[in-house]
C-alpha cells in the first residue's frame, strides 16, 4: 500500500538530508586538505597573493581543496563557460600504484637526500628555489639573475611531468564529466617511473613491465574505447629514444637489449593512438604520436611583470663573450665563455654544485651566441637556458634546430622582415665542415655584425615568454602566453582534427607530408 505523508515531514527530510551531504562533503575537503599538505615535508614554497597548491603527485585526491576549488566550477562562478566550449580536459585519475612518487611523505628519509625524486620535484616540480648568492664568486654569480632570485629554481631537466601535473590542476577548463571534454590528460609520469631503472643489460623485462601494466589498465576504462585513446595525451619527459629501446643482434643471432630505456612508444599499439609530449620527437616516422616541448628552464614567474623585466635584464646585459659553451670538455676558443666542471670538483656533488643555475645563466647571459651541438641526442636542455638568457643558439644539425623540433614555440612563421625573410633567432653550422676543418666556428660567428647579432638577440628575447614554465602553484597575475599554455591549445587543435577524420602525418608550412631523412 503506498504511504502518504504531509508535506512538512518530507520538506524537512529533505533539508535534512542536504545538510548531511553538505557536512560530509565538508569533512572530507578538509580532510583532504591536512593529508595533501602534510605530503612534501620541509618544501619552502614562495609567499605569493594566495595560498599556493601542494605538489602532490599522481592521484586526483587534491582537487577541490577548499582554498582552490575545481577549475570548471571557477569558470560557472566567472560565468566564462562560453569561453571553454570545446576546450573541456577531463584528467583520469589514476589508482596509487601508478604513483612514483608516493613514498614522498611527511618524515620520509628521501627527503634528505638532495639527489632524491622527492627533493628535485619539490615545489610542484620546480624543484628547490635558488638560493641566495654567496658572493665570494664560486657560484659563478655575476648578478645578472638577481640577489633576491624571485622566481627561479633549481629545476631538474626531467621534472615537465610533474610541473605540467601541477598546471592543470589550475586549467581553467578542467571538467569531472570525460563525455563533454575535447581531450582526456592521463598524469602519469613514465620518465619519472623508467628513471628508477633507466639502463642496464639484464633488466629490460624490468624496465618494460611497469608502464606495460599501466598500459593495459589505461586501455580498460570506458573513457579509452570512445576513440580508441586518440583523444588522450601525456608528457614523457624524456626524448623520445628512451621510449623506444633499440634491440641488438647478437652474434648467434639472438635479440639484446642492451641499451638505456623501455619500449613504452614501440611495443605497444595504445600509444600510438595517444598525443605524446616529449623533448625531442621521432622526426623519421610518418605517423605523428610524440611532439616535442621545450625543456623546462629554471625560471618559473608569477607574473607577467617579472617576464617583462627578466626579458629587460637579458636586453641590457654585456655580452664579453663571443659565444659559450656548456656540456663535456670542448677544444676552447680565446672569445668562448664556457662552464668549466673540470677542475676542482672531484666528486659527483662537486660537479652537481658547479652547474648551478646562476652560474650557467651568468656564462650565457655573458654571450652572443651559444653553441648547441648535439649530444646524447639532436636536443639539449642548454638550447632552452640559451633563450632564457636572451644569447642566440648555435646548431650544428637541421633536427636540433627549434624549427624542426618545436614547432609549437618557434617564432610564428608568419612574421617576416625586409618583405619576405623570417626572422632569424638562431645560426646553423654544418657538422660535417666543422669535424672536417672546413669552417671553423669563430670565424663564422665573428662574421656578424653588432647590428645582425642585436636583431637576433632581439628575437630570441621575444621568445622567451613561449618556452618558460610559469609557477604552477599560483594564479598567474597577467595574460603571458607560456609553454603550457600553447601546448595545450596545440593538443587540443589536434584531437579536434583527429575527431574530425583528418590524417595527421609529420606536415610541413604547406601541409605536404614530410618525412625526416638523415639530416
Amino acid at each position: 500500500m503506498e504511504a502518504h505523508y504531509p508535506k512538512y515531514v518530507l520538506y524537512g527530510v529533505l533539508i535534512v538530508g542536504s545538510w548531511l551531504v553538505s557536512s560530509i562533503l565538508h569533512f572530507q575537503f578538509f580532510h583532504l586538505s591536512l593529508f595533501s599538505s602534510s605530503r612534501l615535508r620541509g618544501v619552502a614554497l614562495l609567499a605569493v597573493d594566495e595560498p599556493p597548491v601542494p605538489a602532490i603527485s599522481l592521484n586526483a585526491s587534491f582537487i577541490g581543496l577548499p582554498e582552490n576549488p575545481p577549475a570548471t566550477v571557477v569558470a560557472e562562478d566567472n560565468g566564462a563557460a562560453a569561453a571553454c566550449e570545446g576546450r573541456y580536459v577531463y584528467m583520469v585519475d589514476l589508482p596509487s600504484r601508478y604513483d612514483v612518487l608516493r613514498d614522498c611523505v611527511e618524515g620520509s628519509p628521501e627527503f634528505d637526500k638532495w639527489y632524491s625524486q622527492c627533493t628535485l620535484m619539490s615545489n610542484a616540480g620546480m624543484g628547490p628555489a635558488l638560493p641566495a648568492p654567496t658572493g665570494d664568486g664560486t657560484d659563478g654569480d655575476t648578478g645578472l639573475i638577481g640577489p633576491d632570485a624571485a622566481g627561479w629554481y633549481n629545476t631538474d631537466q626531467y621534472a615537465l611531468e610533474v610541473i605540467f601535473h601541477n598546471r592543470m590542476r589550475r586549467y581553467p577548463c578542467l571538467t569531472g564529466n570525460p563525455s563533454s571534454a575535447t581531450a582526456v590528460y592521463v598524469p602519469y609520469y613514465p620518465a619519472l617511473e623508467l628513471q628508477q631503472h633507466l639502463c642496464g643489460d639484464t633488466n629490460s623485462d624490468a624496465r618494460d613491465r611497469p608502464s606495460s601494466e599501466f598500459i593495459q589498465w589505461l586501455s580498460s576504462q570506458p573513457r579509452w574505447t570512445t576513440l580508441g585513446g586518440r583523444d588522450h595525451f601525456l608528457v614523457a619527459s624524456k626524448t623520445t629514444w628512451m621510449f623506444r629501446r633499440l634491440v641488438q643482434q647478437g652474434a648467434g643471432g639472438e635479440k639484446k637489449n642492451r641499451y638505456c630505456g623501455n619500449n613504452f612508444l614501440d611495443s605497444h599499439p595504445e600509444t600510438a593512438n595517444m598525443t605524446v609530449l616529449t623533448y625531442e620527437s621521432n622526426l623519421w616516422s610518418t605517423r605523428r604520436e610524440d611532439f616535442a616541448v621545450p625543456y623546462p628552464s629554471y625560471f618559473h614567474p608569477s607574473s607577467a611583470d617579472a617576464v617583462s623585466a627578466w626579458q629587460a635584464r637579458v636586453r641590457s646585459a654585456p655580452r664579453r663573450w663571443l659565444f659559450a659553451f656548456a656540456g663535456a670538455r670542448r677544444a676552447n676558443g680565446s672569445r668562448c665563455g664556457r662552464v668549466d666542471c673540470g677542475e676542482g670538483h672531484g666528486d659527483l656533488e662537486g660537479y652537481i654544485t658547479c652547474r648551478t643555475p646562476r652560474r650557467l645563466v651568468s656564462i650565457f647571459g655573458a654571450s652572443r651566441f651559444c653553441l648547441q651541438p648535439r649530444g646524447d641526442s639532436f636536443m639539449r636542455r642548454s638550447s632552452v637556458d640559451a633563450v632564457m638568457a636572451g644569447c642566440v643558439p648555435v646548431f650544428f644539425h637541421q633536427p636540433s634546430t627549434f624549427k624542426t623540433q618545436y614547432r609549437w614555440h618557434e617564432p610564428d612563421p608568419e612574421k617576416k622582415i625586409n618583405g619576405g625573410d623570417e626572422r632569424r633567432y638562431s645560426v646553423l653550422i654544418d657538422a660535417d665542415e666543422v669535424m672536417q676543418g672546413k669552417v671553423d666556428i669563430e670565424e663564422v660567428l665573428g662574421r656578424y655584425t653588432d647590428q645582425e647579432v642585436a636583431a637576433m638577440r632581439e628575437e630570441v628575447i621575444k621568445m622567451i615568454p613561449r618556452f618558460l614554465y610559469k609557477d604552477p602553484r599560483v594564479r598567474f597575475d597577467g595574460e603571458t602566453r607560456d609553454a603550457f599554455d600553447i601546448a595545450i591549445d596545440e593538443v587540443l587543435e589536434r584531437v579536434r582534427r583527429i575527431k574530425n577524420g583528418e590524417d595527421l602525418g609529420l606536415e610541413d608550412a604547406d601541409g605536404q607530408l614530410v618525412v625526416a631523412k638523415d639530416l
